[in-house]
């Protein structure tokens, strides 16, 4: 006979302080609620930024609930991940106290059409939310996991690249786009003898450059230029960084990476620093973290597909994407391109944008699997080979 697995219980004892920071950027709202003062919360409001007012609160906090039980309780925060980023989790953590970030998107919020929104209610349903997580409730919230100062700035080099190249391209754009307008198209500003070039160009009907239009599209081109450098001066960065993570004997994960053909250092950058680094614990969660998990629709007979959820990481996301179109061109004979093939030749070669968000989660969990197992796709060739 088969022994009754009982579930489980849920804590209702938790025994401590527990309180909400709900952060703007001129104060900052603390809701708390303290063991012996029954079911009401209190509030209090601090200066944005000042946490030394924050922390001189929490310990009134704790003395007054030792004053009533007679009992030292710990402090328990919670904050949502936002504009604010970890240092304030990192300062409370260094000082004692527990401290949880959430995902913000991920607490139950009411489904009423019209929905009340203030930080006062918010502070309430995020100190309800760390209740229900620390009484053991599965599937309140999400908890954010919060990276180290060193791999949170390891992140800057290839997001500042981005912003960069998107710069880049807004000053391209509007150089041509100043030059169209008088005739002139075929100029490319990306060519290193563009200034020479600007020199010898005639409108369409054959007169110079207007004064003032040269002199601006040569302030133009001295952006360009600067841009220029800062992208090459990051992209050294870059590569030096992963230098310093191949070298590492304990990490070869990136070498493994840039050892794959078609993966160059930008994308190795990308997916180590963004994702790869972490522990997952199975491809959902990996999947579910670059936002690409699918988001099914169900109810009685209605049985639909919504598509990717984009609730996750979306630098991660869209390269993955972009990536998966290049693993087309440089894996042809790989099991994932096949994969695609197939699965296009099928629907007469419709349907290939929602196709190739599905090769990028099957790439990414593939990925994971390779720099964690070391099991090598099947078909994939390397750049050692």
């Amino acid at each position: 006979m088969n022994a009754t697995v009982n579930p489980a219980p849920i804590q209702t004892d938790l025994g401590a302080i527990f309180v909400s920071l709900e952060l703007s950027r001129s104060t900052w709202l603390v809701t708390s609620l303290s063991p012996a003062s029954g079911e009401k919360m209190s509030k209090f409001s601090v200066i944005a930024g000042d946490a030394a007012d924050l922390l001189s609160r929490m310990s009134v906090l704790r003395d007054k609930a030792l004053h009533r039980t007679g009992r030292a309780y710990p402090i328990i925060t919670i904050q949502e991940a936002g504009l604010d980023g970890f240092w304030l989790h990192r300062l409370l953590t260094r000082e004692g106290i527990e401290s949880n970030v959430v995902d913000p998107a991920s607490i139950t919020v009411s489904r009423r059409r019209r929905q009340a929104k203030t930080d006062r209610l918010d502070g309430e349903t995020l100190l309800r939310a760390l209740m229900a997580h620390k009484r053991g409730e599965p599937r309140v919230c999400a908890m954010v996991h919060v990276p180290s100062p060193e791999e949170e700035d390891q992140r800057r080099v290839s997001r500042e690249r981005k912003t960069l190249t998107g710069e880049r391209v807004t000053h391209v754009n509007r150089i041509k786009g100043l030059l169209y307008s008088q005739g002139i198209s075929g100029y490319e500003p990306l060519h290193k003898d563009r200034r020479k070039r600007l020199d010898e160009l005639k409108t369409g009907d054959g007169r110079d450059l207007p004064v003032h239009l040269k002199r601006q599209v040569s302030r133009e081109l001295d952006r360009l230029e600067l841009l220029l450098e800062q992208i090459k001066s990051v992209e050294a960065e870059r590569n030096a960084l992963l230098g310093s993570q191949v070298k590492k004997a304990n990490q070869p994960q990136v070498e493994m990476l840039l050892g794959i053909k078609g993966i160059g250092a930008e994308v190795a950058t990308i997916l180590w620093t963004e994702a790869l680094y972490r522990h997952f614990d199975n491809r959902r969660q990996i999947a579910s973290y670059a936002g690409l998990a699918p988001t099914p629709w169900q109810s009685g007979s209605i049985d639909r597909e919504q598509g990717v959820s984009k609730a996750g990481n979306p630098r991660l996301r869209v390269t993955l994407v972009q990536t998966a179109w290049l693993w087309l061109r440089h894996q042809p004979n790989s099991a994932l391109s096949k994969w695609f093939r197939e699965r296009t030749q099928a629907n007469h070669g419709r349907r290939k944008k929602s196709t190739i968000v599905a090769l990028a989660r099957k790439l990414l969990v593939a990925l994971w699997k390779y720099v964690t197992s070391g099991v090598l796709m099947e078909g994939v060739i390397t750049n050692k080979v």
